[in-house]
């Protein structure tokens, strides 16, 4: 059975770049514009492997909505995935506590990217 990935992300043609190559690798994926829209279908899908956030997004931004998300008890021990410009090591240190387990900076190939998602995702 395939796994299940959600990218997070305001950007239309970057989760078009992620879903291409999560699909190419064999999984599933759901699309969220924000982190309120991501919260909303992750109540809506009884299971989701790992998620991919982007940061800076409208509504909910990357890191609230990895707290909002470790709240709920199916997503407590999901792996979440950091994919944004930020490179800072405050941003960083703010989204490993919020519960983000990897940061990717963009751009970035997506090569590296499935990488850290087979790291990630349980077999």
């Amino acid at each position: 059975m395939a796994k299940t990935i959600m990218i997070v992300d305001d950007s239309a043609s970057l989760r078009q770049v992620v879903g291409i190559a999560l699909k190419g690798a064999g999984y599933d994926v759901i699309e969220a514009c924000d982190g309120k829209d991501a919260l909303t279908k992750l109540n809506a899908n009884s299971k989701v492997h790992l998620i991919i956030s982007d940061v800076n997004m409208p509504n909910m931004d990357g890191i609230t909505f990895v707290k909002e998300a470790k709240k709920m008890p199916n997503l407590k021990f999901t792996p979440v995935i950091m994919l944004t410009t930020e490179a800072t090591e405050a941003k960083k240190a703010e989204g490993q506590a919020a519960g983000a387990k990897a940061w990717v900076v963009k751009p970035f190939q997506p090569a590296q990217m499935l990488a850290a998602v087979a790291k990630l995702v349980m077999p």
